[in-house]
């Protein structure tokens, strides 16, 4: 049985491509990326569109692609983020926000 919610809310995921742009690699599913995966896609498919020189259905398919790609990552950051705040509120029995940054040793 499949997820009907997760389908009806991202576009049909398009053939992926290869250097060239050209249709033809397996695509992934989407909600099955992790987070690292989905944003170096996403940074790609960014890449590939400034590039330019496509065809206009495979810009849009890239599009597509990527505004999925954007949207699963912001739905992974955000339980992330539920997850800290639930960490500092049994941490301390108060939910308070908390600034995290790579450079904090706390």
């Amino acid at each position: 049985m499949t997820d009907q919610r997760a389908s009806d809310a991202r576009p049909a995921a398009p053939a992926a491509a290869d250097s060239d742009g050209q249709a033809g690699a397996t695509v992934v599913d989407v909600a099955s990326l992790p987070f690292d995966r989905a944003l170096a896609e996403l940074q790609a498919v960014v890449s590939r569109l400034e590039a330019g020189g496509l065809p206009l259905e495979r810009s849009i398919e890239l599009y597509e692609r990527g505004v999925a790609l954007h949207e699963h990552c912001a739905r992974l950051l955000s339980g992330a983020e539920l997850r800290v705040q639930r960490l500092v509120e049994q941490a301390g029995g108060s939910l308070r926000a908390v600034d995290l940054s790579v450079d904090d040793e706390t």
